[in-house]
């Protein structure tokens, strides 16, 4: 069997295995406060269609109520634990759309569509609902378990335990970039996402988290920061991970992986 990637921009995948729809992070909008789309067309109807939504940290960008509010009825939601405390909106917006939520916590794992099992795994990364707030959930990763072992490791850094706490993995989706010009830390961009492919030596890997929005009024500030990090992981990885075959797609595009 195969697994098959759709990568609609920003951390926003579809991961099919064993016949489940696996949904991560979703963010369906032109524009986001200050951030708006500026490459690939908005995902199709067809991208909201999941039958359990991996949502890595409270960020806005990563936790986007307006996009979950788009999803089916019975929708079943992974998300940090705390996240329904943190952030009221999100159980008015489940309870509306009919949506389920299972709260988890690194180590924790929960079985999902008849035999998916899903694990979460830590990050580092501060995850709180900003602008206010305390750290109240943390941030999370996600392996996906079923035909292929699929890590999906949100937004973080790079950090020393990541194989060990991650695991083997077949295929890895990895942030490479961001939303501006500088990252801060907890973040990976193209060089450490490169080290951290070397680290867990999957089989293949997808660059996300890149090339997709930016702020108004900044695009000539510092652009090779969104053009630049999806090739330069490749180029990077070719060389500290070699035996990894790494597909860096366009927005929309899918792959089958062995």
């Amino acid at each position: 069997m195969a697994v098959e990637i759709t990568w609609w921009g920003h951390a926003t995948c579809t991961v099919v295995d064993s016949g489940v729809r696996v949904l991560t992070d979703p963010l369906f909008a032109r524009r986001l406060a200050h951030l708006r789309r500026r490459r690939g067309a908005l995902p199709p109807p067809e991208a909201a269609d999941a039958d359990v939504v991996l949502i890595s940290h409270l960020h806005a960008d990563h936790l986007h109520l307006p996009s979950l509010a788009g999803l089916a009825p019975g929708t079943r939601l992974l998300v940090p634990r705390g996240a329904v405390g943190a952030v009221p909106g999100l159980a008015r917006t489940a309870g509306a759309r009919g949506l389920s939520v299972t709260e988890v916590a690194p180590g924790e794992e929960v079985t999902v569509g008849g035999g998916l099992r899903v694990r979460a795994v830590g990050a580092r990364h501060d995850g709180r609902r900003l602008p206010f707030g305390p750290q109240r959930a943390p941030a999370l990763g996600y392996v996906v378990r079923g035909s292929a072992r699929t890590y999906f490791a949100g937004d973080t850094g790079l950090f020393d335990t990541m194989a060990e706490e991650v695991g083997p993995v077949d295929v890895a989706l990895l942030p490479v970039g961001g939303w501006g010009p500088y990252l801060g830390p907890g973040h990976l961009d193209a060089g450490r996402a490169a080290r951290a492919l070397a680290e867990l030596e999957p089989a293949a890997a997808v660059p996300v988290h890149y090339g997709t929005y930016w702020p108004i009024g900044l695009d000539a500030v510092r652009p090779h920061e969104f053009h630049a990090p999806g090739t330069e992981f490749v180029r990077l990885a070719a060389r500290l991970a070699p035996k990894v075959a790494v597909r860096a797609l366009a927005h929309g595009e899918r792959v089958r992986l062995p």
